[in-house]
């Protein structure tokens, strides 16, 4: 039995006008009519709209939400883990700031200077690096997340040097790339596409080139990704995206 908008503004939490707008924008339309011709929620709308409040929820925008939403191969099961990946980073930044916080709350009462260092901290910068290791990751249980936390844990200082070096020379490529016009298609930019998937597998885990899109996808809807990625080339995240995405399409679509 489908559900009214008034039961599901009810029942999400939401206004009845959010509803509406979220109808008149496609995001979310009711899919089942009742006996008398209303225009009712049903299971699946449902489902779609608990999905686009975890994305607002996580800052995305809803011209974000609906282009992500709206891609051919977007599954609902893979948005969900990725969004816990986020929330948990979420909720990984908020719990370090508590921290930060207690720790000035307890400089001042013991009439103790925190170290400058450490009183901004807590909102450092998003680190690109570190959530390329887990995108894979499945609820903290699957193979590649725990091959990426063994890998990662042995690393050393040159390690970490090393492995930068190839990130940048993988950058460089896509940016080399952008400025000599070539197309996100073209045997140039794959070269570096197959490059960057070398780099992921070679020091984090194991990915798999058919899944490599999965990860582009996180480029342009993560906000987060994005600004960090544009830092070096405005452009560059979008770039990347199309270039992986091609390239994924010509190597497994055929």
């Amino acid at each position: 039995m489908g559900r009214t908008v008034g039961e599901v503004a009810k029942l999400a939490h939401v206004s009845v006008r959010t509803l509406h707008h979220y109808d008149s924008i496609g995001l979310l339309a009711p899919s089942e009519r009742s006996a008398s011709g209303y225009r009712m929620y049903g299971e699946a709308d449902l489902d779609r709209l608990q999905q686009v409040l975890f994305f607002r929820e996580l800052g995305f925008g809803l011209d974000e939400i609906a282009r992500v939403m709206g891609e051919p191969g977007f599954d609902h099961r893979e948005a969900l883990e990725m969004q816990r990946r986020m929330l948990a980073d979420k909720t990984a930044q908020l719990r370090h700031m508590i921290e930060a916080v207690d720790a000035a709350i307890d400089g001042m009462e013991r009439g103790v200077t925190v170290d400058d260092k450490d009183k901004f901290e807590p909102f450092g910068e998003f680190n690109p690096a570190e959530y390329e290791a887990e995108a894979r990751e499945r609820w903290g249980e699957t193979d590649a997340y725990k091959e990426s936390a063994r890998r990662t844990a042995r690393y050393t200082k040159d390690d970490w040097k090393r492995i930068m070096a190839q990130q940048k020379a993988v950058t460089d490529g896509y940016i080399a790339a952008m400025e000599a016009g070539d197309a996100p298609d073209s045997p140039e930019v794959f070269a570096v596409v197959e490059n960057h998937l070398v780099s992921i597998s070679d020091n984090f885990y194991t990915l798999p080139g058919e899944m490599f899109g999965n990860l582009a996808e996180m480029w342009v809807a993560d906000q987060r990704f994005t600004k960090n990625i544009d830092k070096v080339k405005p452009g560059l995240a979008q770039f990347q995206h199309d270039a992986v995405k091609a390239w994924v399409a010509a190597k497994y679509s055929k």
